[in-house]
């Protein structure tokens, strides 16, 4: 019987198409006319980048384009973003693409504002009042973070990722337009659906999780697992599209007032070593952390197996269990989710770093079964030689 708070401040526009009508739904949560856009060069190529311009123009709104940000968003970016918007003296932020998009927009609001180091900002509830709002447009089904407090940073000098988390970054408005996701390449769809599925998987299993929480987690399961196979085979898939962006936006209402645990752990230290982009980490390692943790809680990881389809009601605990992690293996076989040890930056010699570097991780203790380094260093092992 734990005491739950679930806060969610932001608003949320979904739908087909409604990239088109952002500037409407600016003038109706906004002051101000100068939007400071941050994108990547790729978002930029792909048209949306001007179609966003064209919306904002038509409300009057003036704008500013950011497209420095690189996969797993670096500190030394950041603090050029936070200075170009200073000196366009933006009124509002809008983060238009991936995870590394929106992380680094968030870095981004609270910069302009308060400037500093990001490092002094990380941890829990040490951002000041006052950052530039943000509104996210989200381009992949995957990261979740458009409903999110939280941004996860490299630090380039240590090579290691930090993780700000803060009421004062969660974004103010969402705008969730799956035909953004039409023309995403296979091995994107697959890495950044696998990466809502963990999401999901690890807020109902850690040991943060709530009522509430689970609940949100689940249903995110329902939209996410049947279309996921269905969006890497038919991009043009439009059920599939839009089941897998709403579910993803559910699975980070849902982690976001809980947590991730040791799958993410992982991901993020060889995302600090290697740039490894983070769904990628994320979807090769949920398999065994799966594994790894379902008898910790047999009845929850029996539970995600009914939900998702692959187990009766009748069958017994252990069996389910059983059966979710043979399909989170199959799972990843089937969408072509890279190996480990297929990576070529990957070196046996750094495995006992990565695996303090995720010990370290402040979401460690969440994990649903207890781990240590030792733990860390036979699961990095177990996933290169497989």
């Amino acid at each position: 019987m734990k005491l739950v708070e679930f806060n969610l401040p932001t608003k949320i526009e979904a739908g087909n198409g409604v990239l088109a009508k952002t500037g409407t739904y600016l003038k109706e949560s906004l002051e101000g006319t100068r939007i400071f856009i941050v994108t990547d060069s790729g978002i930029e190529q792909a048209g949306f980048v001007g179609k966003l311009k064209e919306t904002l123009k038509t409300e009057g709104y003036e704008t500013k384009v950011f497209n420095q940000v690189k996969p797993n968003p670096r500190d030394t970016d950041c603090i050029v973003g936070g200075e170009a918007a200073r000196e366009f003296e933006a009124d509002a932020i809008v983060a238009l693409g991936g995870g590394s998009v929106i992380d680094s927009a968030k870095a981004i609001a609270i910069l302009q504002v308060h400037g500093g180091r990001l490092q002094d900002y990380a941890g829990r509830d040490n951002v000041p009042e006052g950052v530039t709002p943000l509104i996210v447009i989200p381009t992949t089904a995957g990261t979740g973070a458009e409903v999110t407090r939280s941004s996860v940073i490299t630090d380039t000098a240590k090579r290691i990722k930090f993780t700000i988390k803060s009421v004062q970054i969660a974004p103010v408005l969402a705008i969730v337009d799956p035909e953004l996701t039409y023309n995403l390449p296979p091995h994107l769809t697959a890495s950044t659906g696998m990466d809502a599925l963990v999401h999901a998987i690890e807020a109902y299993t850690c040991k943060l999780s709530n009522p509430i929480a689970d609940g949100l987690a689940l249903q995110a399961m329902k939209h996410i697992y049947p279309y996921l196979r269905r969006a890497v085979k038919v991009g043009e898939d439009q059920e599939a599209r839009y089941n897998m962006m709403i579910g993803s936006t559910i699975a980070g209402m849902a982690f976001s007032h809980a947590d991730v645990a040791s799958v993410h752990c992982m991901a993020e230290a060889i995302g600090g070593l290697y740039d490894t982009p983070h769904g990628v980490a994320n979807s090769m390692f949920l398999p065994y952390i799966v594994e790894y943790n379902a008898q910790a809680d047999i009845h929850k990881h029996a539970t995600i197996a009914r939900t998702i389809g692959i187990a009766k009601e009748t069958d017994p605990d252990q069996s389910a269990a059983n059966l979710l992690v043979d399909e989170m293996k199959q799972l990843a076989a089937d969408i072509s989710i890279p190996t480990f040890s297929s990576l070529p930056e990957v070196s046996e010699d750094d495995f006992e770093y990565l695996s303090e570097s995720a010990y370290n991780n402040g979401s460690t203790p969440s994990n649903a079964r207890e781990i240590t380094k030792e733990d860390y260093l036979q699961l990095f092992r177990k996933a290169y030689s497989n």
